[in-house]
């Protein structure tokens, strides 16, 4: 299938910037959970404002590259393909179909983390720690997303990353 050269350059883009999201998150991610984060340790944020910041650009991060790789790269990359692009969940499925990524369900699992990660952690701590634990055990969900994605740009030739 031939490619128009303004889809490949916003591919190609997409790929890089998805590559530069996953460095920025797994660094974060390191530094947030050094150790199992817990309820002690979210109810203390507020006292902790180097902590906080870091929990907030993990926050940040997560979903930044999971918007990207879902909202912005799934959806061009399956119109390079020749797919019919439909809503989000069909979209997952055929990505899932593809290889790209393991699991839709996993997917929405991830976006729903996400936003307790943004919105409920004010009022519960043990809520905001148990969501940041199950956000840092799908960074490697996301980290294989990415590879997946780059490893077959390369192969359909459409990678120089």
């Amino acid at each position: 299938m031939k490619i128009e050269s303004d889809q490949l350059e916003r591919l190609r883009f997409l790929a890089r910037v998805v590559q530069r999201e996953q460095k920025h998150l797994l660094t974060t991610d390191q530094r947030v959970f050094n150790e199992p984060f817990t309820p002690e340790r979210a109810s203390g944020l507020a006292d902790h404002v180097d902590e906080a910041e870091r929990v907030e650009a993990f926050v940040s991060r997560f979903g930044r590259l999971q918007d990207t790789l879902g909202d912005k790269l799934l959806p061009l990359y399956l119109e390079a393909l020749g797919e019919h692009l439909g809503a989000t969940i069909d979209n997952l499925d055929r990505a899932e179909k593809l290889g790209l990524i393991p699991s839709s369900d996993d997917w929405l699992a991830m976006r729903k983390l996400r936003n307790q990660m943004v919105h409920e952690y004010i009022e519960d701590s043990t809520t905001l720690a148990d969501a940041l634990q199950a956000g840092h055990e799908f960074v490697p969900t996301l980290t294989a997303v990415v590879k997946a994605f780059l490893t077959d740009m390369r192969a359909r030739g459409w990678a120089n990353v």
